[in-house]
């Protein structure tokens, strides 16, 4: 009995390698070409992490002329969660990001490279897992869970590490004929990989982020094939990374610790070794300290948490190639109003220590991505955002959408665009005051600022609507005329009078425009006061000034 014998036994209908090797043959791809994927286990939601690795992924695979796939490693199971690959793909959809190859929905895909859900590619791995046991390096292990324990806490009394390798491998060097009988009498088993390391001895790798790193060799027996027939982790990334053709493998850094594992797979194998790019976990300041963002803590790591804010997709993908390459923010203020696809992405020039979430610097280049977007296209998205988030908000703006498109319109098209807005969240407030059903109608807090007496106010409000009030003047017009009330009314005309001798004047002509922007909005900050009242109309705006003079 040798090895092909315990091989056939064990997997007795398994497929040739060669057969799959032909299959799936190398890409016909520009030399340089970057082949990447997402893998993730369809466990739970996106982490704001993975997202980030989508669109660096995406990006890579966009400048190079190559392919971004979407796979699914769900080999454990019993984590799974209902409907959880349409949750991956829907959410990373919403981003505005779409996957060459992959999973399209639970059942379906698309691409020349699949199976790509782990699950359906069992045939495959025992092919590898067949291979590996005729060249002597993989092998049946029927080691119970309690020899495993007793052997875990040997391990651990002793001080030495725990896993099975060494003299604790103890089905490693089981003849065949033994591991066949057992076999055939029905003895539970699963495979492992036999390793060839010795942690003694040191290997280098190069990382495409990290650079030079030096470790230990491998020498862990690892399971490849569990006992429900599927892969392990480790085992699956090898055979499918090398059969889908990927060039680089961009991952957190919490599997660097693998590197010397994987190395020892591929090489076993046969396979050629991908480009690995290990970067840094985005990180959270809390109490001065620095942690990486966490599922369980934090809200904004959940890509779900953008969408319930409204956070457009384009500042989330922005804001995370700013985290991504330290070049970008750079380029970003010298090409304002280029796509981001224009950029050039360089793995090498992303952090190795790891970037720390600021949702205020977020929010800052959401504002910029906002103010580009024409009336339009804003109103579009604030209705799709609200139908799914509040009601409310998408009724009010349907009522009348041409005068909607004019409230979203106001100081969209000036050389400085407004930048109030930072999310779609932010939108009620920001615009309720422009209708009428809800500002009339409803009691309204104002606050004059500087001008307080209330018969003055009535006085500058009241002389506005008599002698100065004309809807069709144009805004140098309106403004002079605002200048000759505060002048008439004992106010300074220009503010920089007013400051050189403020003893002189009880205030200026931006205390007189305040009153009238409090009496029409019930706010004192408000964008373009002369656009809100064109947009208003006459009617609403006289109507308004009557409210605030009662």
């Amino acid at each position: 009995m040798n090895y092909k014998d315990l091989a056939d036994l064990i997997f007795p209908n398994a497929k040739d390698i060669e057969y799959y090797e032909k299959k799936y043959p190398e890409r016909s791809l520009p030399e340089d070409a970057i082949v990447t994927r997402f893998a993730p286990s369809p466990t739970g939601f996106v982490h704001i992490g993975g997202l980030m690795q989508c669109v660096i992924n995406r990006h890579l695979a966009d400048q190079t002329n190559g392919v971004f796939l979407l796979r699914i490693e769900d080999t454990d199971q019993k984590r799974e969660i209902e409907d959880g690959v349409n949750q991956i793909v829907n959410s990373i959809k919403d981003f505005g990001i779409e996957f060459d190859e992959g999973m399209i929905n639970e059942t379906e895909s698309k691409g020349n490279y699949g199976p790509y859900k782990q699950s359906d590619r069992k045939e495959i791995y025992e092919s590898y897992a067949k291979y590996l046991i005729e060249q002597g390096r993989a092998y049946p292990c029927f080691a119970t869970a309690e020899e495993l324990e007793k052997m875990r806490e040997k391990q651990e009394s002793a001080k030495i590490r725990t896993g099975y390798y060494g003299v604790w491998a103890t089905y490693r060097n089981l003849p065949v004929d033994e591991a066949i009988e057992k076999i055939k009498n029905g003895e539970k088993y699963i495979v492992r990989f036999k390793s060839m390391g010795n942690e003694e001895r040191k290997i280098r790798h190069h990382d495409v982020i990290k650079g030079n790193i030096d470790f230990p060799e491998n020498d862990q027996d690892i399971v490849i094939i569990k006992a429900d027939g599927l892969p392990t982790y480790h085992f699956a990334h090898a055979v499918d990374d090398h059969l889908m053709r990927v060039t680089h493998v961009i991952r957190s850094d919490e599997w660097v610790s693998s590197i010397p594992l994987h190395l020892e797979l591929f090489k076993a194998l046969g396979f050629k070794v991908p480009k690995y790019c290990h970067y840094a976990p985005i990180l959270k300041e809390e109490d001065g300290k620095k942690r990486k963002i966490s599922k369980r803590k934090d809200p904004e790591a959940a890509v779900s948490y953008y969408h319930e804010e409204g956070i457009p997709q384009e500042a989330v993908c922005e804001y995370l190639m700013n985290i991504g390459n330290s070049s970008f923010e750079l380029w970003r203020k010298t090409n304002p109003d280029e796509d981001m696809s224009k950029f050039k992405f360089e793995l090498n020039k992303m952090s190795v220590s790891g970037a720390v979430f600021d949702i205020v610097k977020l929010l800052d280049v959401s504002k910029n991505v906002i103010s580009k977007y024409s009336k339009e296209r804003l109103y579009d998205e604030v209705l799709s955002w609200a139908k799914r988030y509040d009601k409310f908000l998408a009724d009010l703006i349907q009522k009348d959408k041409d005068y909607s498109l004019k409230v979203f319109g106001i100081e969209r098209q000036n050389v400085k665009p407004r930048k109030d807005i930072s999310k779609w969240s932010d939108v009620k407030d920001a615009i309720i005051y422009m209708y009428d059903e809800e500002f009339l109608d409803k009691d309204i807090s104002y606050d004059y600022a500087k001008i307080s007496d209330k018969s003055e106010i009535n006085k500058i409000l009241t002389t506005y609507v008599e002698k100065y009030f004309n809807i069709e003047d144009d805004k140098q017009t309106w403004f002079d005329k605002i200048k000759d009330l505060s002048e008439e009314l004992g106010y300074a005309r220009e503010v920089k009078e007013y400051k050189k001798e403020p003893e002189k004047w009880p205030g200026h002509v931006g205390d007189v425009s305040t009153v009238l922007r409090v009496a029409l909005t019930g706010r004192q900050n408000t964008p373009d006061m002369y656009e809100i009242m064109q947009v208003l109309g006459k009617e609403s705006v006289l109507n308004r000034i009557k409210k605030a003079i009662k």
